[in-house]
């Protein structure tokens, strides 16, 4: 039986959920999906410049968790930008904002 999925605390809603190369029609793009838990980790770490100890206990993970999602989140964007594809992110359901209301 698989575990049940924990929500991540995430308090950037953006937006803009989609980025795409330039010229290019998004009918012949591939497509990169960013989960909203790895942008939030490359937001924490990239743009405000936390620590990874200050992020995961924002993102409430532990060090290896968020280390995980941050290179995860890395390893897309590079992807999409040396390849050329399009970056969705995804946007939150209600189900995790409600959890985070609770929280």
């Amino acid at each position: 039986m698989a575990r049940p999925k924990i929500y991540r605390h995430i308090c950037y809603n953006p937006e803009v959920y989609y980025f795409k190369p330039r010229g290019i029609p998004i009918k012949e793009l591939e497509e990169v999906a960013l989960h909203a838990e790895e942008l939030e980790a490359i937001r924490l770490k990239d743009y405000e410049k936390k620590s990874q100890k200050e992020a995961s206990e924002m993102l409430r993970v532990s060090q290896p968790t968020f280390h995980r999602i941050y290179t995860s989140a890395r390893e897309k964007i590079a992807k999409a930008l040396i390849e050329g594809h399009a970056i969705s992110i995804e946007k939150r359901d209600r189900a995790e904002e409600a959890s985070e209301e609770k929280a």
